[in-house]
């Protein structure tokens, strides 16, 4: 028996188009209590398999006019936090989901986009959780 390897491990972010993304962020600081920053809210939570472990899930924002969903038409797109980003590309790949683009590496995490059946444009990341420790302690929302 075989053991199929893990895909998505939990929520990275969720992202929506709104008019005013800046009035956006103070409405749900002032009435929700989100610690805002520039990219919107930043949500700590604790690994169940290792609860030291601090993970993070981002609540953004963006203009009604951002290119960054497309090809989707959406309003929306979600983040999926992964594992072995590379691997699960090419997986996806052989299995004929549409990738969008290349994968992209940063200080804090390797990206990938994908389509689902229904045209939504999906965000897989594999993190780098300590960038935002070090960077975000005490400024998130949990």
């Amino acid at each position: 028996m075989t053991t199929k390897s893990k895909k998505v491990t939990g929520i990275g972010g969720i992202f929506f188009k709104c008019k005013d993304p800046d009035k956006m962020k103070d409405w749900y600081n002032e009435n929700l209590g989100l610690s805002t920053n520039e990219y919107g809210s930043l949500f700590e939570f604790r690994s169940t398999d290792d609860p030291d472990k601090k993970g993070y899930l981002q609540w953004s924002p963006f203009t009604d006019k951002t290119k960054y969903f497309e090809p989707s038409k959406k309003e929306f797109m979600i983040n999926y936090r992964v594992e072995n980003l590379v691997k699960l590309i090419e997986g996806l790949r052989k299995e004929g989901v549409e990738i969008v683009g290349e994968i992209e590496e940063y200080e804090y995490g390797k990206f990938a986009w994908i389509i689902d059946p229904e045209g939504n444009k999906l965000e897989l990341w594999e993190p780098v959780d300590s960038v935002f420790t070090d960077q975000y302690e005490g400024k998130t929302t949990h």
